[in-house]
Formats: structure tokens, sequence, C-alpha cells
């Protein structure tokens, strides 16, 4: 099959992911992970993609159903709060709604952060890319500023206490590169240059652990471990693994043009492809389809590389393919189940969301599916922690 044909496969699966997603949009759960704001998000791609109304309607209707309950929200957070509500409604044309929700994303704040929480998917570092996401530089600052005066200098750079437990953790989800992430996009829409340097410093933390050698990238998920009794020392996805950190990578190289970033993510890449991924090699290797940590968020990199680095499409067609091969599909459209080896039933129900279910899914299918044909690189709505391509 050709690149071409390959791409408007894709292109079926993923309209065949939207149809099943339009049917379920609840607002029982509001939230940019698991709920209604990445629902919305996804949709409007497919609207924009598509040019079907259908879609868009759906998405407007999310959209509305976001803005009613703005003000009976609680918590702040980019992925399961206020600020990842301002993303969707900022992105769906609301902006006035949005800025409601980040009011009170302020308004919680107790001048050092907004919870227990210290990092980027519930804590200070993801408040601060979601705020610069939807148009909102001062609250942006004021979400990172308190890094500065809380870092701990380690023998290679910085890093921070994310949790209570003594566990320091180093990727993007729950650790220093996330911190690294907020820092670097919003010292450079700020024109802070103290913001950026930290952000080096805590890279630099994270690159000197690195125990793949000068070839490859891995670090573990957090020393001393947090909870290994149920997390692997190891991942490879974008939470907590090498397609997350490259991700972090390509921004500082972006930031600062420094090179020694962009071959620090050449060496993440070639451990993510040597892994053995998407492959389910062992039990709890690679039990998950999603954006988070599974399948689509690796491709959301290779069609990022492919773009920047020229790279062919052959690893993006094999993660492509594993993601036709497990989807389910029936007259209601298609969806993805995930596997966990530690549950009974072990397959679990299909998620609607942006961080285990169709919404990241098909939102990568769709970039995919315009760069096989040659269309428009890039996303309707990019994502706050996902720098853009040229």
């Amino acid at each position: 099959m050709d690149q071409y044909a390959r791409g408007e496969q894709a292109e079926e699966l993923a309209r065949a992911g939207a149809d099943w997603l339009a049917g379920r949009a609840s607002s029982d759960d509001l939230s940019l992970y698991h709920g209604l704001s990445g629902v919305v998000i996804a949709l409007h791609e497919a609207h924009q993609h598509f040019g079907d109304d259908r879609f868009g309607e759906v998405a407007a209707s999310g959209a509305d159903k976001l803005a009613a309950r703005v003000d009976e929200l609680e918590g702040a957070s980019l992925y399961a709060g206020l600020t990842g509500v301002a993303v969707a409604l900022h992105a769906l044309g609301d902006a006035a709604a949005a800025q409601r929700a980040l009011d009170r994303v302020r308004d919680q704040f107790d001048g050092q952060r907004w919870n227990e929480m210290f990092e980027l998917l519930v804590g200070n570092a993801g408040i601060g890319l979601g705020a610069l996401q939807a148009g909102d530089l001062d609250l942006a600052v004021t979400a990172v500023t308190p890094y500065l005066s809380t870092a701990d200098k380690t023998p290679y750079g910085v890093n921070w206490a994310v949790r209570p437990s003594p566990a320091r953790s180093h990727h993007i989800a729950h650790g220093t590169l996330g911190i690294v992430h907020a820092l670097a996009a919003v010292g450079r829409a700020a024109g802070r240059d103290d913001l950026i340097e930290l952000a080096l410093e805590g890279a630099a933390d994270v690159a000197g652990r690195n125990e793949a050698g000068t070839h490859g990238f891995l670090v573990p998920h957090s020393d001393p471990p947090h909870r290994p009794d149920i997390i692997e020392r190891y991942s490879y996805g974008w939470c907590n693994g090498p397609a997350g950190d490259a991700q972090t990578f390509r921004l500082l190289g972006q930031v600062t043009a420094d090179d020694s970033w962009t071959d620090l993510g050449e060496r993440c890449w070639n451990t993510v492809r040597e892994s053995g991924l998407p492959r389910r090699i062992r039990p709890g290797f690679w039990d998950n389809n999603g954006r988070c940590c599974g399948t689509a968020g690796v491709l959301a990199l290779a069609c990022d590389r492919i773009v920047e680095r020229g790279d062919d499409f052959e690893f993006a067609n094999v993660l492509v393919d594993d993601l036709t091969d497990h989807a389910t599909a029936d007259d209601a459209g298609v969806r993805w189940s995930n596997y966990e080896h530690r549950a009974t039933p072990s397959v679990l129900e299909p998620h609607t969301g942006w961080a285990m279910g169709s919404a990241g899914i098909l939102r990568e299918l769709l970039r995919y599916a315009r760069l096989s044909v040659g269309a428009a690189n890039g996303y309707a709505v990019p994502w706050p922690d996902h720098p853009l391509t040229p």
C-alpha cells in the first residue's frame, strides 16, 4: 500500500472514531485528561478536518456545557481542573468563559501553589502552560515563578519536590521535565531569561541520569522509586518515558537554538524505536493505545520527526497499523480498549477522553493522514505541552 492510501485509510479510521465519540460527549467528567474538555477539542479537530457539521455541533454543545459549569468546578489544574476547561473554551472561541475559568484559577492560588502536587499534570507547571495557551501570560508567569525559589541543587543540575513523598520524579507528566517545559515555554513568551536558565538546569539534571549510553536515552521513573509495587521503573511513552522527554528537548532546541538538545531528542527516539513497542512483549510493557502512555503519544512524536527531521513514514506506519489492529469497529463507530494485566477482566472498557481514549487517538490519526497525503501539517488546536512544528 502506498503512503497516500495509508493516509486515506487512517482518515477513515479517525472518522469512525469521531462518529463513536460524538455519540458519547458526556458532561459528567469535564477534565482535559479523561473528560469533556479533551473530547470537545478532538471533535473540533474532526470538524475542521472533515468539514462535517455533526462534529462541530457536538463540539459547540460540549463547550456550552463547559461554560455553564465554570463557576461550580473545583480544582485549578490543567489536566483535571479549571485550567484545562479554559484551554478547551479558548479553542472553541468562548474567550469570556475561558477568562472566567482562569480568574477562578487565579483566586485559588495561595502565593506558591494550588495543591500538594507541584508538577505538570495537576500542579503549577501545567497551570502555567494552560494559561499561556489560553492567552493569560500574567497568570502563566505567576504559576511558574515559585519554581525559582524551590529548586534543589543536585549533582547534575536542579530538581523539585513534586509530591509529598520523598520521591523525585524525572519526566514530563509528574516530574522535572514537565516543570522544565513550563519554565522554557513561559520564559520565552515573557522574555524571562531567568526562567529559561532554570529550565536548562532542570533539564541537565535529567540528562545526567541517562542510563542508555551515548546512543540512547532512558531515565528511571523516579528516585527513590515511587510506588515500585505498581509503577514500572522504566517507561517509554509520553508521560514518563523518552517519547515525552523528546518533546521537552524539542522545545529546548527551539528556545535556545542549541543542537545538543536536538541530539538528546535523537537519542530518545533511538531508545523508543529499539524498545520493542508497540509489541506487547511482556505483561505491562505496552498495554495502552492512548495519547498519555500509549501508541498515540509515540505517533505524535513520529509525525513531529517527519516534519522536522525528514524521517520516513516507516515507524509511523507501524504505529498506525497497530492502532488499526487494536480498534473495535461496529455500527456505532470505532473505539479502543486498553489492557491492564493486573485487573480482572484485563480488557478495559473503551474511554472517550484524550489520555487513554478515542479523543487523543483520533487527533494523531488525523495529523498522520494529513501528512501522508501532503496536506497541512499540525493541528486545528495545539496542545499546551506539545511544541509546534514549523
